[in-house]
């Protein structure tokens, strides 16, 4: 009887390993609001402690130059999100929805039977669920949870007040006093996020699941519970000077902070990035305990990067590298290789095909136009077939009607001949308008301090990238539109790069 039994539970196991064998993979997509990539561990910081990123990082790939495809919120996460560029979604500014026809990830994965699930910030801007059968909204937190925690708040200490940006003196808004937000972490709303997610994959662990969660932090003003008080010293958070050249092209916003209020800022920063990972670790842990850690392709990205000081900026909005280079970690046991670090150009709409080529189900057939993807997927690399999958990356910024094309050693920005801009709050202090072009060599010159275009000497370089980013919108124009005629290469950028509104939906 007890040789049948042990046969019996053997027997079983073995049925429970080859149903795990054959279980599809699932996906956990994790995103960091303006995470710029040298806050984390595995990239270098020393000041920051990101534990769970690190883990993440050494259990997998850390892409060291991803570029976001817009530096701002909406398009960007909308642009990784559908796996095309945004002025190809129709999403090129902050207030703008995406159309209910259009095919996202999350549409792709729920045809395929995956379990779909959307927790915290995914600016659709809209009430539409975009392939996720469910979304845990920031509005549903603050519903539920009203705007003050429940639990008694330590006597004597300082907290966030409410945030209005521009409205208040950037030292308010942007925490240079380094207070926590005034709930403890069970009470905020990125935890509640965490744990949202953790009870849709306790629910679904059976089936294959596609996850989003989209973090607030470390976006201003820099929130963290009452526990994460004081984890800096902000005496000791290095704050950049300017360039050479930054002077006029400083927002005014920033030029009255004084050196102590920065460091408070910096000191912000970093304590949110920390809170972050924190609820990072929650995911991690969450599934290691529900066995489903061996076969999920987690994937951490920023929507775009931060300054904390360079240039004179406190904000992304442009083309800097510091703003477009986000940090981009993906791990996939057996399937990724562990401890990799890769310099390769990436861009965010990679991710889209990178996931579908795990879950074999990047189609070789032409796509439909909805379907069409403009990313390239970074499997091979992740694997260790081949080091780099592209010669250029690219982005753009409607809002100031410029774009970017970088290459291992150049950065080309392009400014359309326009005298009106939307400044979105940071106008500099010189705000010089009209058709400008900056060419920056990265190796020379790292942190971007001269722009030497106007060199005679660089003029090819100038004119082959010009020719370069022309190219990029005549493959790929805006969203349902052509090119009206026979632009000359200036005239097809500005027509290009200038802002739309918001799209009709397709019929």
């Amino acid at each position: 009887m007890n040789r049948l039994l042990t046969c019996l539970v053997m027997l079983v196991g073995l049925l429970q390993s080859a149903s795990a064998a054959e279980r599809r993979p699932n996906v956990l997509l994790i995103v960091g609001d303006d995470h710029r990539a040298e806050a984390i561990g595995a990239y270098g910081n020393k000041i920051v402690k990101t534990p769970n990123l690190d883990r993440l990082a050494e259990s997998g790939a850390r892409f060291e130059r991803a570029c976001c495809n817009s530096p701002m919120c909406t398009p960007s996460r909308q642009s990784f999100l559908i796996g095309q560029y945004p002025h190809a979604t129709g999403v090129t500014l902050l207030n703008h929805a995406l159309t209910e026809d259009t095919i996202t990830l999350a549409d792709r994965l729920r045809e395929a039977g995956y379990r779909t699930g959307a927790f915290g910030k995914m600016h659709f801007n809209s009430d539409k669920m975009h392939g996720f059968e469910v979304y845990a909204r920031p509005e549903q937190f603050w519903r539920e949870h009203g705007r003050r925690g429940d639990k008694p708040l330590p006597e004597g200490m300082d907290f966030l007040p409410v945030w209005r940006p521009f409205k208040d003196p950037a030292r308010i808004w942007l925490n240079s006093f380094y207070r926590p937000m005034g709930r403890y972490d069970d009470e905020m709303p990125d935890t509640w996020y965490a744990r949202q997610a953790i009870e849709f994959m306790m629910k679904h662990a059976a089936e294959p699941i596609f996850v989003q969660v989209g973090f607030h932090q470390p976006h201003s003003p820099f929130q963290f519970p009452v526990e994460f008080n004081r984890k800096h010293d902000p005496r000791k958070m290095p704050v950049p000077e300017p360039g050479p050249e930054d002077g006029g092209q400083i927002p005014k916003i920033f030029t009255e902070l004084t050196r102590e209020e920065k460091q408070g800022i910096v000191a912000s920063y970093y304590t949110a990035v920390a809170y972050l990972d924190h609820n990072i670790g929650r995911l991690i842990s969450a599934l290691e305990e529900l066995d489903l850690a061996e076969n999920t392709l987690v994937i951490y990205l920023g929507d775009n990067g931060y300054h904390l000081g360079e240039h004179g900026r406190f904000e992304k909005h442009c083309f800097y590298e510091r703003a477009v280079q986000i940090p981009l970690i993906m791990s996939f046991p057996d399937r990724i290789v562990p401890g990799m670090s890769t310099k390769a150009l990436v861009e965010g709409v990679d991710i889209v095909p990178t996931v579908l080529d795990y879950l074999n189900l990047l189609t070789e057939s032409t796509p439909t136009p909805d379907r069409v993807l403009h990313g390239i997927s970074l499997r091979r690399i992740l694997q260790g077939h081949v080091t780099s999958v592209r010669d250029a990356v690219f982005s753009e910024y409607q809002p100031t009607q410029q774009a970017m094309i970088r290459t291992d050693r150049h950065k080309l920005i392009y400014r359309t001949d326009t005298q009106e801009v939307d400044w979105l709050g940071y106008e500099p202090v010189d705000p010089k308008l009209g058709r400008t072009v900056w060419l920056y060599d990265l190796e020379a010159d790292p942190e971007e301090m001269h722009n030497i275009a106007e060199d005679p000497v660089h003029r090819p370089i100038v004119s082959a990238l010009l020719d370069q980013l022309s190219d990029w919108y005549r493959r790929i124009p805006p969203r349902d539109e052509r090119i009206p005629g026979d632009l000359t290469r200036v005239d097809l950028l500005d027509w290009a790069i200038a802002p739309r509104n918001v799209p009709p939906p397709r019929q």
